[in-house]
C-alpha cells in the first residue's frame, strides 16, 4: 500500500510551514523523511493523519485519505511522540486500552509487547519509563492493528546504541514483509543504514526525492600511482573529469573502481591504491539543505 502526497500546503496565519509538497512512499521500502529542524516534517506527518488540516493538497494511503479509512489503526500505525501515556497505567495497561479501542484481541497485546521488547517492563507504570522505553511502547501501540503502513517520527529518540541497532533491524524486517514505512529522523547515520529512498525538504518545500544512493552524486575513485600523470592524461582524453591534487594522487569522477583499474591496465599504469570515495549521508544532506542551521 503506497503513500501518496500531492500538493500539501499548510499556512499558520502569515507563516507557511509546508508549501506544495508532493512525494510517494512505496510498499516494501523504508523511506527516510529528512530536513533541518523546522523544515515541516512533523507538520506534514500530522496532516497525513488528519491531526492538522491542510490549507490545500491531499495525502492518501492506498488511494484513501486517513479519515476515510474504515479502520484506520489497522491500515496506518503512527509514532509521533512518546508523551501520550496515562501516568498511573502500566505499559501493559496502556496496550490493553488501545487494543480495546481498536477491537484487537488480548493475544495481540502480548505479541506486540514481545516483538518490541516491552514485555521486559510491561508491569511498570508509564511515569517511571525512560525515553527509550516510551519509544518502544509507542511502537508497540502503533503495531497493534498489524498495519501495512507505518509513520515513524524520530523513533530512535532516547534509545541507547543497542536499542538503535535493534530498531534498524526491526524496521528493515517490517519493510521486508511488504509494509510501507515513512521514517523521520535527525540521526542521519541510522537513516543511511535503514532507508531505501529519501524525501528531503527545506523550509517546507521539496528539495529532492528518490533512491538514497542518488544523494551521493557521481562516483569518485581515489587513485595513487607513480604514473598518475599518464593515467590522468589518458582518462581526460576520453572526457573523464580528473582532479590531480598531489603528484601521485588522482580523484577520478564518473567511473567505478573496476573501470579505473581496467583503464590503468590498458595503459600499463601501476596502481598503489584505488579506493571508491563517496560522501556520507550527512555531507550530502548538508549540501542539499544549505548546511547546518
Amino acid at each position: 500500500m503506497n503513500i501518496e502526497v500531492h500538493g500539501l500546503t499548510k499556512a499558520f496565519g502569515p507563516i507557511t510551514a509546508v508549501t506544495d509538497l508532493s512525494f510517494e512512499a512505496e510498499a516494501g521500502n523504508v523511506t527516510g523523511f529528512l530536513g533541518p529542524n523546522g523544515a515541516g516534517k512533523t507538520t506534514t506527518m500530522r496532516m497525513m493523519l488528519g491531526l492538522v488540516t491542510p490549507t490545500s493538497g491531499t495525502a492518501t494511503f492506498g488511494g484513501s485519505r486517513y479519515a476515510n479509512l474504515p479502520r484506520p489503526s489497522a491500515i496506518v500505525g503512527a509514532v509521533l511522540d512518546s508523551a501520550g501515556f496515562h501516568p498511573a497505567h502500566t505499559a501493559r495497561d496502556h496496550l490493553r486500552v488501545y487494543a480495546r479501542m481498536g477491537r484487537y484481541g488480548t493475544s495481540r497485546v502480548k505479541q506486540v509487547a514481545d516483538v518490541t521488547g516491552v514485555s521486559a517492563f510491561a508491569d511498570r507504570p508509564t511515569r517511571t519509563l525512560s525515553t527509550g522505553m516510551r519509544q518502544r511502547l509507542s511502537l508497540a501501540t502503533a503495531l497493534l492493528g498489524d498495519p501495512p503502513v507505518l509513520l515513524l517520527d524520530e523513533p530512535s529518540n532516547g534509545l541507547d546504541p543497542e536499542g538503535i541497532a535493534w530498531l534498524r533491524r526491526f524496521v528493515r524486517e517490517l519493510a521486508a514483509e511488504g509494509r510501507t514505512i515513512l521514517i523521520s529522523s535527525h540521526v542521519l547515520g541510522e537513516i543511511e543504514h535503514m532507508a531505501d529512498h529519501v524525501v528531503v525538504i527545506r523550509d517546507g518545500r521539496l528539495v529532492t526525492t528518490g533512491p538514497i544512493t542518488g544523494l551521493y552524486g557521481t562516483a569518485v575513485v581515489l587513485v595513487r600511482s607513480p604514473q598518475a600523470d599518464l593515467l590522468a592524461a589518458r582518462l581526460m582524453e576520453r572526457g573523464t573529469r580528473v582532479e590531480h591534487p598531489q603528484p601521485d594522487l588522482l580523484r577520478i569522477h564518473g567511473l567505478s573502481a573496476a573501470e579505473v583499474a581496467t583503464a590503468a591496465a590498458s595503459h600499463a599504469v601501476t596502481l598503489q591504491e584505488i579506493t571508491p570515495e563517496r560522501p556520507t549521508l550527512e555531507q550530502a544532506f548538508l549540501h542539499l539543505t544549505g548546511g547546518s542551521r
